[in-house]
Order: structure tokens, then C-alpha cells, then sequence
């Protein structure tokens, strides 16, 4: 059975920093894209930062420059850096991979259980 198994995430005051990892378990053959989406109450869910397998990256413009995504394809992990956190942040941050199961020919969308993420001073 595949998983994806979060990591990281707590209270922070304003301007600190957080670190998010999500390892990905169970029968994989390959990884395309691995990333981070966040909730935040009465809102959609909504892309934070993704990684394809060749390392292109993209980003929610009101996390560039401050969240930065890395991910070890070997150890089939992926990490989300946030720095100068704000209270905006403030979100349950789900990882996100889309999978090629070993022994199948398609690829599946997976979700993290979900960690919470608040900004507060």
C-alpha cells in the first residue's frame, strides 16, 4: 500500500521558519511530480509548491521568494523550507504525489494525512 507520511509543521510566530518533509512508502516504481497544497478554514485547497522529477519547480506567487521545495528522488522524500512566515500562512498543509505504482501501467494521485501550520504570535 502506498503512503505518504508527513512530517514537520507546528506553531511559529510571525517571521519565523518551518520545515515540512513527506515521505513517499510501499510498491513505487517512479515518482513524477511531488508537492505541498495548504487549506485554510472557509477556503479551497490550493497549490503551494511542486517538483517534477527533473527538478522543475513552480510555486504560488504568494509563497515565492519566502517557501522554497527540494526533493531526493533516491529516498523518494520531498521537503518544504518556509521562511518569514506570515499569519496568511496559516493552513493544514497537505504533501501531494502523483505515483506510478509498481505493476501497473497507470499513475495515481496521492494525499499526505495532513499537518497543521499556524503563524501566531
Amino acid at each position: 500500500q502506498i503512503q505518504l507520511v508527513e512530517s514537520g509543521g507546528g506553531l511559529v510566530q510571525p517571521g519565523g521558519s518551518l520545515r515540512l518533509s513527506c515521505a513517499a512508502t510501499g510498491s513505487i516504481f517512479s515518482i513524477k511530480t511531488m508537492g505541498w497544497y495548504r487549506q485554510a478554514p472557509g477556503k479551497e485547497r490550493e497549490l503551494v509548491a511542486s517538483s517534477t522529477s527533473e527538478g522543475t519547480t513552480d510555486y504560488a506567487d504568494s509563497v515565492k521568494g519566502r517557501f522554497f521545495i527540494s526533493r531526493d528522488n533516491a529516498k523518494k522524500t520531498v521537503t518544504l523550507q518556509m521562511n518569514s512566515l506570515k499569519r496568511e500562512d496559516t493552513a493544514v498543509y497537505y504533501c501531494n504525489a502523483i505515483i506510478l505504482p509498481m505493476r501497473d501501467p497507470r499513475d495515481y494521485k496521492y494525499w499526505g494525512q495532513g499537518t497543521q501550520v499556524t503563524v501566531s504570535s
